[in-house]
């Protein structure tokens, strides 16, 4: 959700996220026109071609409206408590509205004709009363139908006659270079239009959501214009926006859309069953590291590394063990631990896929039935910073005691390995990302289940030699790849 602020002066911080409005042009089905006397046979771009598909997007793309009644004067609106909100507008935007009535605008996407509209859940989040502008200046008021936090996708229903909604395409058959019209309200000025190209797909790991698969572009797209349409030229929507990467508030020409497949899924899960159902294997996994993938014996950092199996899981019955690289998941090669947990999560549960896995860097394939992704279970494997230290090996300077014989949770079992009581300032562990609290639970891929088995994998350890330790800390577990050697 975004405040229309025309006029104001925005802090500058590192990343706003902020929202966008996308309409892509298929490349490929421009009017062609032959340069006259030139010889020149390549296909030009005529004036029509952008005008008939800014009237497409425009006749689909609404402008919504949303505000949550005034609170107590001891309470804050739940809309400062979005992420998305509190990274754009920080402070700042907190001072403006404590207490008052709250107003955002954003933008939405007719896909029905009996009224069904797509738009971003932190456009809609948190509002006691929504409204929506259709293109011809006819106001409804909207009812929520469902959200989902996790991809920032919700869908809202107005009853209204001579509706024209835009087809679902697929958003897979976009192309890095295609021409895009951003076609949105920004600060309020409804229908605007510009244009650019799609920079980039795929973008993930940026932080914004947790289930990310993003479309990038240049087009110049501003505040006002979240939950837009990203359409080809035959009229099909092919994503919809969520954010930008700006220092000001304005647009830099990063922007990011969700795509129309996961967008759709989405939409479709929350209006037949009235919550997302994602596909669940029941594994922390991680990115892998060039260090990671030596310890491990692969030859290049590509795949996500299995850092924890939970018991009972599908991925348990399938017996997938820990410190197994996937690197092919039911036909689709495997990148890193994003892309991997996308295709889980659109996989139906029920599902029977085959998996393939390098252990020691010798594949093997899995097989094992999709679950459904429990309540409980829905942030992604932590992420730990790795960097190379000093000393005589590996794990200098750390101090460990026994781990808690068990370990209370959702999907918890009885807890093996020892506890990180201290660890030595700029000690390679320590430089690699083990924290006090951490629990080791193996070293080298032998189990640590007692500090005589620690003080024995230290003693075998040789000065100059890399370390791979399985660490948990929390509810999420992780390699560590920890080099004894100075950073070069």
């Amino acid at each position: 959700m975004t405040k229309d602020l025309t006029g104001t002066t925005w802090g500058t911080i590192g990343r706003a996220v902020t929202t966008v409005t996308l309409l892509v042009v298929a490349s490929g089905s421009f009017t062609a026109v032959t340069g006259a006397g030139t010889g020149n046979s390549e296909p030009v771009l005529s004036n029509d071609t952008f005008a008939r598909v800014a009237d497409l997007a425009k006749a689909s793309v609404v402008n919504i409206s949303s505000r949550a009644r005034a609170r107590k004067t001891n309470e804050k609106s739940p809309l400062l408590g979005d992420p998305l909100l509190r990274r754009f507008f920080g402070e700042e935007f907190e001072r403006r509205v404590p207490d008052a009535p709250v107003q955002g605008m954003g933008s939405g996407v007719i896909i029905s004709a009996d009224g069904y509209i797509v738009t971003n859940n932190h456009v809609i989040d948190g509002a006691d009363d929504i409204r929506v502008l259709l293109p011809d200046k006819r106001t409804f008021r909207a009812k929520i139908i469902g959200t989902d936090p996790p991809s920032d996708v919700a869908v809202i229903k107005i009853d209204a006659p001579r509706l024209r909604p835009l087809p679902w395409a697929d958003s897979k058959r976009l192309r890095v270079g295609e021409l895009v019209l951003a076609v949105g309200n920004p600060f309020g000025l409804n229908e605007t239009v510009t244009m650019g190209i799609i920079s980039a797909v795929g973008r993930a790991n940026m932080g914004i959501v947790d289930y990310e698969d993003f479309i990038q572009t240049d087009a110049a797209i501003n505040p006002g214009n979240s939950g837009g349409a990203l359409v080809n030229l035959n009229g099909e929507l092919m994503g919809i926006n969520t954010a930008i990467f700006s220092q000001s508030g304005g647009s830099l020409g990063i922007g990011f859309a969700i795509p129309s497949n996961l967008a759709k899924g989405v939409l479709t899960s929350l209006i037949q069953h009235g919550k997302v159902i994602r596909g669940w294997m029941g594994v922390s996994i991680q990115d892998l590291t060039e260090d990671l993938a030596k310890n491990l014996g692969a030859r290049e950092p590509k795949g996500a590394l299995v850092a924890e199996v939970l018991d009972g899981s599908p991925a348990s019955k399938g017996k997938l063990e820990p410190g197994e690289i996937i690197v092919d998941f039911n036909g689709h090669a495997v990148t890193d631990g994003a892309q991997l947990r996308s295709l889980v999560a659109e996989t139906p549960p029920g599902t029977q896929v085959k998996v393939t896995v390098l252990k020691d860097g010798r594949p093997r394939q899995v097989t094992m039935t999709i679950g459904e992704l429990p309540s409980e279970v829905t942030k992604p494997s932590r992420q730990v910073h790795e960097d190379a230290g000093h000393g005589e090996h590996a794990l200098v300077g750390v101090t460990v005691e026994p781990a808690p014989s068990e370990h209370s949770g959702f999907f918890r079992r009885k807890e093996s390995g020892v506890v990180v009581s201290d660890i030595e300032p700029e000690s390679p562990a320590e430089r690699a990302g083990l924290r006090p609290g951490d629990v080791i639970r193996e070293i080298n891929r032998l189990p640590v289940k007692s500090v005589r088995d620690f003080e024995q994998a230290t003693r075998n350890l040789n000065p100059g030699d890399r370390a791979l330790v399985l660490v948990k800390r929390g509810e999420a577990s992780t390699f560590l790849s920890i080099n004894p050697e100075p950073a070069a």
